[in-house]
């Protein structure tokens, strides 16, 4: 069970995220973000000493919940198949429903918006958003590898650049699916990477 503190806590981040997307981090005021979470000045600080340590907490907090989702998808595509080309087939599909059934244009990506004012943050924040990224690559590698094992690949491609292009894929589309304002974007596109892996690994 959550305190109230945590509760708080975590409305605080829960507006200034959504600010950040819209606005940018440069954009972004603490003036702005205590107007429309409903606190005090005191309040604010003393969850958080300042705009640096907010914006860490933003982007620490953001990759533990992609890490969450991307495992849950994975966990249920593992309960539903025991083979590795067929698991990434169903994560792929599952991440493409869960796009299209959000309720409106993604909001977009907290990495992506730390990397266009990439000169307002400190290496910290810059090592951890390079990490999370790495985490990605980890993390759909290692689902790849596994396919590989059992399946061999009709053009040769290292793993790595075709983790990569999944993560390169999901980017791109957020981005494409604001600009556009059309959020089937995201998993029309997921659903062009499904594919692809289907025919790399021969199961067209």
């Amino acid at each position: 069970m959550t305190t109230r503190g945590e509760d708080r806590r975590e409305k605080i981040l829960d507006v200034a995220q959504r600010i950040v997307l819209q606005k940018g981090f440069t954009g972004t005021s603490i003036e702005e973000i205590i107007e429309q979470s409903f606190i005090t000045k005191g309040g604010f600080f003393y969850h958080f000493k300042g705009k640096t340590e907010l914006a860490k907490r933003l982007l620490e907090r953001y990759l533990e919940q992609d890490e969450a989702f991307f495992r849950m998808l994975f966990d249920r595509a593992d309960e539903l198949s025991e083979d590795p080309l067929q698991q990434m087939l169903i994560f792929l599909k599952l991440y493409a429903e869960a796009m299209n059934d959000l309720p409106g244009v993604h909001p977009g990506c907290l990495v992506a918006a730390y990397t266009y004012e990439s000169q307002q943050f400190d290496d910290e924040i810059k090592q951890l958003a390079a990490e999370g990224m790495l985490s990605w690559r980890s993390l759909f590698a290692q689902r790849l590898a596994a396919i590989a094992e059992r399946y061999p690949m009709k053009i040769e491609t290292p793993l790595t650049e075709l983790a990569d292009m999944l993560t390169s894929v999901i980017e791109g589309s957020i981005v494409m699916s604001r600009v556009l304002q059309r959020n089937a974007i995201l998993g029309q596109q997921l659903m062009q990477y499904r594919a692809y892996i289907r025919i790399l690994f021969g199961d067209a």
